[in-house]
This record gives C-alpha cells, structure tokens and sequence, in this order.
C-alpha cells in the first residue's frame, strides 16, 4: 500500500508540473511566439531562462516577465553552438528541476533574401533542425535524471507538405515535427511528455518579411494561450489556427497530382 501511495505521489507531482511549470527554458524568447509564450508563463515564483541572439530585445524580453514577478535568466546565445547550450541548459539543472522546455528558435528567409538556394537551406537546417537538437537533447539528459520532464519543440503547419516557395524551410519543420512525434512515444515511460507545435501565419518579425497574403494571420498573444492550454492538456500535436491546419489535411488526403497543382497556385514567401 506504501509504494502504491508513493508512486500516486510521484505521478501527481508529474502532472502539477505539466499544467504548473515552476522552471521553464524557452530559446528565441526575444519576439513572437517565444517571447508572447514567456508573458503567458510569467508571474510570481516562476523561474524563466530565456536565450536569444539580439541581446537589447532580449533585455527588454527579461524586464517584461520580470515585471510580471517572474525570475529570469537571459542569455544571449546561438542555438546553434552545441557546446555552449549544453552547458547552459545542464547549468540550470544545477539549481533545480527544468519542468518545461520549448524549443522555439528558428529562422524563415524569405525569397528577397540574396543568399544562394544552397545556401538559404544551409542556415535554415542549421537553426531550425540542429538548433532544436543543440536544445533537446541536453534536456533529455536532464528530465531522464531529475524522472520528469515537458519538451515542446515548434514546427508549422508548413511541416505537413512540401510549399513552393521556400522548401528548406517546410522540409526543416517537417523533420522536426518527425522528431517531436517520435519522441513523444519514445520517452512516454520515462514521464517525459513531447509535443510538437504547429502554428500557421502568427504575427512576428519573421511573418513582416512576406510579401504575399497570409490567411487567418494570428497574433502572437493568441498563439501563446492555445500553446499554452495544449501544452497543460498533454496535446500530442498543437496545430492552429484550425482552419489553416484544416486545409493543410484536406491536401494531404488529396491523391498527390491534384494537391500538387493546387499547392502551385499557392502564396509562396
């Protein structure tokens, strides 16, 4: 009977944790969705670590949720220094349990930018897949030893299919929406939860780049409450807005020559 109550103790510390993160690292904090997620988190005896690469964005970021009564630690840090986030994210351990991570980091160069096709898939494979690695796998390590965890990696509704118009980027969000989903049931008996994020056009410096239309665009507060509900909920995918993500499915249920000239005629960035 003892070790059946120890164990129901155990499992309701899991759940508070997932609903209630007390110490939560978020990278590409400094705007967007990052930095609205933080705000949403933010209050009283909350811990934060946020990383950026703009350092005075990321300062107003920090004195924002502090603010809002939260403990901060912010860095200025690329996601794609593999030595340097490893020993940032096991620096935190140091001083308590991580309960949440989100690896939000990630870049979207637009078809103005003057970097060659080779090399615009380069730099984005670079954040958004080996940035994401540089930011889970010292978490793994982490929740395995400390016997809990929540790691939510973002993906996009571009994650889904190949778009025209910028394909490393929806390849770059489809490998790690992969990722997150294999994870998820990998670490599902070690109490540590995977969710992939897969948000559609949401209002941030990377969205002010495009030139084309952006169906059902969202702001970056709105993102942050459906990510932040979805996340407590324990949800295996949190994809919005739901009619973007909608139409996403129905292509991917057409036979692939019909959805391949429709996706033709889409906007492209």
């Amino acid at each position: 009977m003892i070790g059946i109550e120890t164990n129901t103790n155990f499992l309701a510390k899991i759940v508070f944790f997932m609903k209630n993160p007390q110490r939560i690292l978020i990278t590409g904090a400094n705007s967007g969705i990052g930095e609205a997620v933080a705000l949403e988190y933010a209050k009283e005896g909350v811990f934060i670590a946020i990383t950026g690469r703009n350092e005075e964005r990321l300062a107003a970021t920090k004195k924002e949720l502090e603010a809002k009564g939260a403990t901060v630690d912010a860095r200025v840090l690329n996601v794609t220094d593999e030595a340097a986030m490893a020993v940032w994210v096991k620096s935190l351990a140091e001083d308590g349990p991580i309960d949440l991570v989100i690896a939000n980091a990630g870049v979207g160069f637009g078809a103005g930018t003057k970097m060659s096709l080779h090399e615009r898939a380069v730099k984005t494979f670079e954040v958004n897949v080996n940035g994401v690695f540089n930011t889970v796998h010292p978490a793994i390590d982490v929740m395995k030893q400390q016997g809990h965890g929540q790691i939510a990696i973002v993906s996009s509704v571009a994650g889904f299919l190949g778009l025209p118009g910028n394909p490393a980027y929806s390849a770059s969000k489809n490998a790690v929406r992969a990722y997150a989903e294999s994870l998820r049931g990998t670490y599902a008996n070690r109490n540590i939860e995977v969710n992939v994020i897969c948000p559609g056009y949401v209002i941030s410096r990377m969205t002010a780049q495009n030139k084309h239309a952006m169906p059902f665009l969202m702001t970056s507060e709105k993102a942050a409450k459906i990510i932040v509900k979805g996340l407590a909920k324990n949800k295996a995918r949190i994809a919005f807005p739901f009619p973007t993500f909608s139409l996403i499915r129905t292509l991917q249920a057409l036979p692939y020559f019909i959805a391949d000239k429709l996706l033709r005629v889409g906007p492209k960035k």
